[in-house]
């Protein structure tokens, strides 16, 4: 009766464990989010597991409408196997209603891949149109330095500063294909890798497109096409012009400087005279 006994408990122990651990199946990954669906402005935790360490290897993160990608990343995995992030809910990407999907990639082999879904409520959202736009130049907000332009088959709105994503948010009226040339002084966006220059990323309404480039010391222009109907291109690099500009990296440096000359002096003050 007592070997009956110990056989149910152990056996009930190995299904709690079971019932614990990650469920991984074909997959080396696992993924989940805290909440089935988000509103705008909610923030998006994601959660995981691999079941192996990958020396040298990073986790890529994605999220996708049905048609764009919204969202791309870079996660580290912990010694303990798991990773995490958040997301925000909204934004100048993540603006239409319905099924999102998350997907992340844990080195090169495809069974080192997970997808799960959320659902969105929608975004009220609007590109910001608040800089001046004249025939051949525009303004962004945070600089003097002007963007000079040229389009066919539409016109441009306006360009705003995504601090946060290192990007400008263009608004186009897109009334046939056309394509838009931008030149853009480093000192408004640019995109830098270990002092050299790197690549920018390009989306039309969400969607990585192709683009033509020429760049020089002081600016890059890039000629991007378009098709009908669109209306946001947003160029993503490493740095975007800060909201408060150059003002703001003198109060910066003011500070630096006075506290500095205060800490000097502060020392001075304790050394012992003879």
């Amino acid at each position: 009766m007592k070997a009956h006994l110990t056989v149910f408990a152990l056996s009930a122990i190995l299904i709690a464990s079971i019932g614990m651990a990650p469920a991984f199946g074909q997959s080396s990954v696992v993924i989940n989010t805290d909440k089935p669906s988000y509103s705008e402005g909610e923030t998006i935790l994601v959660t995981g597991e691999v079941a192996q360490l990958l020396g040298g290897y990073g986790l890529t993160i994605t999220v996708k409408s049905d048609l764009a990608i919204v969202y791309i990343g870079q996660l580290t995995v912990g010694a303990d196997k798991k990773f995490s992030t958040t997301i925000a809910a909204g934004g100048s990407l993540m603006k239409n209603d319905g099924t999102y999907t998350i997907t992340v990639q844990y080195g090169d082999n495809k069974n080192n891949a997970a997808s799960t879904t959320f659902e969105f409520g929608g975004s009220t959202i609007k590109p910001s149109t608040d800089s001046k736009v004249t025939d051949t130049t525009v303004s962004v907000s945070g600089s003097s330095d002007l963007i000079g332009y040229a389009i066919t088959g539409g016109k441009l709105l306006g360009v705003m500063p995504d601090v946060d994503a290192n990007s400008l948010i263009i608004s186009i009226d897109a009334t046939n294909d056309g394509s838009l040339t931008l030149t853009i002084p480093r000192s408004v966006l640019d995109a830098t890798i270990n002092g050299g220059d790197d690549d920018f990323f390009v989306l039309i309404d969400g969607e990585e497109v192709d683009f033509d480039e020429t760049v020089s010391s002081t600016d890059r222009t890039l000629t991007i096409a378009f098709p009908a109907g669109a209306e946001e291109i947003e160029i993503i690099g490493t740095f975007v012009v800060p909201e408060f500009g150059t003002i703001a990296a003198m109060i910066l440096a003011v500070a630096i400087i006075s506290i500095i000359a205060i800490s000097a002096k502060s020392r001075l003050s304790i050394i012992p005279r003879y």
